[in-house]
Formats: structure tokens, sequence, C-alpha cells
């Protein structure tokens, strides 16, 4: 597993607890924002490790504010992490699942991308294009064997998401979902390791 992020301790963590758990990870850092440090970054992994099986594009960033206000280099910057890092990584994986006849593409989306909210302009609009964009790539490599889907979780308990609501709407949020509680990043993670899986070969194009 080779994690890509831009948290150097993050990344090391991660990459720590998946060979302490026996499997085999390297960390990388990168601003997925640099599409030149970005294509590099790839680049120089797949000569070193061999190109890639599974892609699972999970960074993303999020200005909550209202759209009369969204600031220009903010619309870029969600655009850019939350849309074109994965468009970038994506076709650099195909051409190399193509080849084998195999491969496993998972985005994650968001719920903002299939339904509109107050103060998501960029992150509602990238995830929504994320969403359509595999859709995209996902008729194209259908007949080779290689698989692209999207999950769109809602409210998940991540540093990202606590930053953004807030305790006070954190609660609120919670009390809309019919489970009463926030999503956990394991419960993502389950998702993802099915559509990664032999068993999810049938399914493409798809929105969790």
């Amino acid at each position: 597993v080779y994690v890509a992020d831009r948290d150097a301790a993050g990344a090391a963590a991660s990459a720590m607890a998946i060979r302490a758990a026996g499997g085999c990870a390297q960390e990388v850092v990168v601003d997925l924002a640099d599409t030149a440090v970005l294509a590099r970054a790839v680049a120089d992994l797949t000569a070193t490790f061999g190109p890639p099986d599974i892609l699972v594009n999970n960074a993303g960033i999020a200005n909550i504010v209202p759209a009369t206000d969204l600031r220009l280099d903010h619309w870029h910057a969600a655009l850019e992490v939350n849309l074109t890092a994965p468009m970038l990584l994506i076709q650099h994986a195909l051409r190399h699942m193509q080849a084998r006849g195999w491969g496993r593409v998972v985005n994650i989306a968001s719920i903002s991308g299939v339904r509109a909210g107050t103060g998501r302009l960029a992150y509602g609009t990238s995830k929504a294009a994320l969403i359509a964009m595999t859709r995209q790539f996902a008729i194209e490599v259908a007949e080779t064997g290689v698989t692209v889907n999207a999950i769109a979780p809602g409210p998940i308990d991540t540093p990202m998401v606590r930053s953004v609501q807030g305790a006070t709407h954190a609660s609120s949020y919670a009390d809309m979902i019919p489970m009463r509680r926030f999503g956990t990043p394991a419960d993502i993670a389950d998702a993802v390791v099915f559509l990664a899986s032999d068993q999810a070969g049938y399914i493409t194009g798809h929105t969790l």
C-alpha cells in the first residue's frame, strides 16, 4: 500500500499501522494540488514498486462559506484536490490496469455531490463532478476488466468534518441519521474493500 498525503506524520502513521498488521506499506509526502509534483511522485512510485492494481482517491478539502463569499483561490483549490488530482491519478493507473486486464478505482465523493448544502459551492460542485467523472472513466474501460466506482458518504467522523461542523452542528446532523451516529472511517473502508474485490467485478460506474 502506498499512502500519498501532504501530512507527513499522518502518512507515516498509516504506513506503520499497515506494516504492524503484517502488510507492506510506503508513505509518500505530496501535495495533490501541485500537479507537477504529483506527476513526478506517481512516476517514481510506479518505476520503483510497479504499477497500481487498486487506486483509492480519498483526499479532499472543503471550505464552508456562503456561495456569494467564496474566494476564487478556494474554488481552484477545491477543484485541484477533489477533481483534477483524481483525474490525473486515474489516467495513470488505468493505462497499466487496462494492459493487465484487471484493476479497481474507488473515488471517495460525498453526499454533497448528490444534493446541495448551504456553504458547499466549491466542495459540492467538485464532488458532483467527481461522481460524473467516475461514470465517464467507467464506461470507457468496462470491457477491459477494470471497474471505476465511487462512494458518497454522509457525515463521517474525520478531522475535516469536525473542523467544518463543530460540536453543535455535529449533534444536529447526528439527529438526522437513522443510526443516530456519524459514520466512521472504518465504515467507509469496508465499502472500499468490497468495491476493490473480485466480488464487485460486475459493478462499475456506480456511486454507493
